[in-house]
């Protein structure tokens, strides 16, 4: 088990871009949060197993119909298992 964070740029909020990671990280059973950012970034933190992580990054960096997602950095941190499912903030 790990934990991520990702910082999300471009055009993310105002497009059901948080309501789109929720969904993804439901279906793939990953712990978390989704949250904006006053500077118009989307801030997901996220746990779970590495290869779902991995699969997770890339509908990120997808993201939902209106959506336009320029970059999505990826920090690895120490796996804390404090979240016990996902949520929007």
């Amino acid at each position: 088990m790990i934990r991520i964070k990702m910082t999300i740029r471009g055009m993310v909020q105002g497009v059901g871009f948080r309501y789109y990671c929720f969904r993804q990280a439901d279906a793939l059973g990953i712990c978390g949060y989704a949250k904006n950012l006053y500077n118009g970034d989307v801030e997901i933190e996220a746990e779970g197993a590495e290869s779902v992580l991995n699969e997770f990054v890339k509908l990120v960096e997808i993201g939902p119909k209106f959506s336009r997602v320029n970059s999505v950095s990826v920090v690895r941190l120490p796996y804390e298992g404090k979240n016990k499912d996902f949520s929007i903030l």
